[in-house]
């Protein structure tokens, strides 16, 4: 991954810094947009000072269409090129249908489904015209199949899986792949406060998720695309 430019959105959450550090780790340069100040610094402590230089953070509403096209012209006119970009922007809420408020409904959609068609949306033209690139969209294993109890999460979840296979077709032509990650339960703090009393036993580290997704942003995973993989 040396010199390949990666913007990961949500790069700042418990995955996301993981799936950073594994960029870094790959020797990628990695842009990453943030909405939570605090989060940005814990992932600036986790940083050497020779990862420190391959690592831009700037703030960045990720829903709103134009801050991010805006964003990501600032990295092209930099750097003169994006080759992958990871949506790992996220958010759970629990609920059926009928305790499920229209706005809660409307909060996942955008959290995890309109985040990435932004995302997507925006670095396509670059990619297009580079005839490369990598797109990764982080879903949840807990959606396949759909399950009740937390429906607006799981339709919103799905609908990046259905998000996925679609741009794929759209794109492969290009020489563009787009994959999606479905992660189980995840080890993080907010999981284990959530569920205190739960058998962390079968849940999956984020590092692990994040080596799926340097996979799939990577060359060796030319021949990959529209896959659903769960890990």
């Amino acid at each position: 991954m040396r010199d390949r430019v990666v913007i990961i959105s949500g790069g700042t959450g418990a995955l996301g810094q993981s799936i950073v550090l594994a960029f870094l780790a790959a020797g990628a340069r990695v842009c990453v947009p943030y909405v939570v100040p605090a989060e940005q610094a814990a992932l600036q402590a986790r940083l050497g000072p020779a990862e420190a230089a391959r690592v831009e953070m700037k703030p960045c509403d990720l829903a709103d269409e134009a801050a991010v096209s805006a964003y990501v012209g600032e990295i092209t006119a930099k750097h003169h090129r994006i080759d992958v970009l990871v949506n790992a922007v996220g958010g759970f809420a629990g609920g059926d249908l009928a305790s499920t408020p229209l706005a809660e409904w409307n909060r996942m959609m955008t959290l995890n489904l309109t985040t990435a068609v932004v995302g997507c949306r925006a670095v396509l033209p670059d990619m297009t015209r580079a005839r490369w690139g990598r797109i990764v969209n982080i879903a949840s294993r807990a959606v396949v199949p759909p399950q009740g109890g937390f429906i607006a999460y799981t339709v919103s979840k799905a609908a990046v899986i259905t998000l996925t296979q679609a741009l794929a077709q759209e794109v492969r032509a290009h020489g563009i792949t787009v994959n999606a990650v479905l992660p189980s339960t995840m080890d993080t703090p907010a999981n284990r406060k959530a569920m205190p009393d739960a058998d962390r036993s079968g849940w999956v580290s984020t590092e692990s998720v994040a080596r799926v997704v340097a996979f799939l942003g990577s060359e060796a995973a030319d021949a990959v695309t529209g896959a659903a993989v769960t890990v």
